[in-house]
């Protein structure tokens, strides 16, 4: 009870948070150039001819940029700023370390996530409001062990633009190599607050051998925006076992490299018989596509 009250104080505090970091309305064109030598600069464009851009920027003022250096030129949303700051773009907003949340991909948009080399998932947006993943852990280049794969697809839907998201998918597994029926989870998520600063609470009922779990798995997730690269995400999962249940308590961050995101933190198990801290630790990646 004291995690949702948490929660719950965190969403009445969102929109005070939001306010603080709101990027200025502005209609001048922004734009974002990427140098060969692994440089950005954001700015204003002052001049442009066949041989060079000379950019207004915040911080260092005017640069002439030679075309022939410049690697791609994006024209950015003004809301991308903050306080002058680029705030990049978090290549996995439809998740937090594994479980999703409310919000999609977007047409065209994907992603590919690795977690300790062994976890392969990718997804990808066939509409913006529908995606379909798939995932394996190649057990198979360990002399033939069997091997799990599934697919995830998924929907999702808005009730109010970057306040309210519901997410309906399905986590639907096999292991090649054995002779059994399959497994996953059909899930349920509602989503608050925007892509970069949310937290979430679903359900979700497992299924194996074509027999369906008699109580739910409960989610309790959040993600809290800290900077221009950088999240705090919680990942919390009470998951039934027979007629007892155990918890699995993650905690960590995400620090965006230049596209890419990489996830760090802790996994904690919690049950009732257990009479030691345990801490696992968490470690993936996830490249936009």
């Amino acid at each position: 009870m004291k995690l949702i009250n948490l929660i719950m104080i965190l969403w009445f505090l969102m929109p005070g948070f939001h306010g603080t970091v709101a990027a200025q309305e502005t209609e001048e064109e922004i734009y974002r150039i990427e140098t060969r030598d692994g440089n950005f600069f954001t700015g204003t464009i002052l001049e442009e001819d066949e041989e060079k851009i000379v950019l207004k920027t915040r911080d260092i003022g005017e640069v002439t940029i030679r075309k022939v250096n410049i690697v791609k030129k994006t024209k950015i949303d003004p809301r991308r700023l903050v306080e002058g700051e680029y705030w990049f773009d978090n290549p996995q907003a439809t998740r937090y370390f594994w479980s999703p949340n409310g919000y999609g991909l977007k047409k065209g948009e994907g992603y590919y996530q690795n977690v300790w080399v062994l976890y392969n998932q990718a997804s990808y947006g066939l509409t913006d409001y529908f995606s379909v993943g798939a995932g394996m852990v190649p057990l198979f280049l360990f002399g033939g062990i069997s091997t799990p794969v599934w697919i995830i697809p998924k929907f999702s839907i808005p009730l109010s633009h970057e306040r309210v998201n519901l997410g309906l998918g399905v986590f639907a597994g096999s292991i090649i190599g054995e002779d059994t029926g399959g497994f996953g989870i059909a899930y349920a998520t509602s989503t608050f607050g925007s892509p970069n600063t949310n937290f979430t609470i679903g359900s979700g009922w497992g299924f194996a051998d074509g027999q369906w779990a008699s109580k739910p798995v409960i989610t309790l997730s959040g993600m809290f925006r800290t900077g221009a690269r950088g999240y705090i995400i919680t990942e919390n999962l009470v998951i039934p076992d027979g007629d007892d249940s155990f918890m699995l308590l993650a905690f960590g961050g995400r620090r965006i490299i230049r596209n890419s995101g990489l996830d760090f933190g802790l996994v904690i198990p919690y049950f009732s018989e257990i009479d030691t801290f345990i801490a696992i630790p968490w470690l993936g990646i996830t490249f936009p596509f």
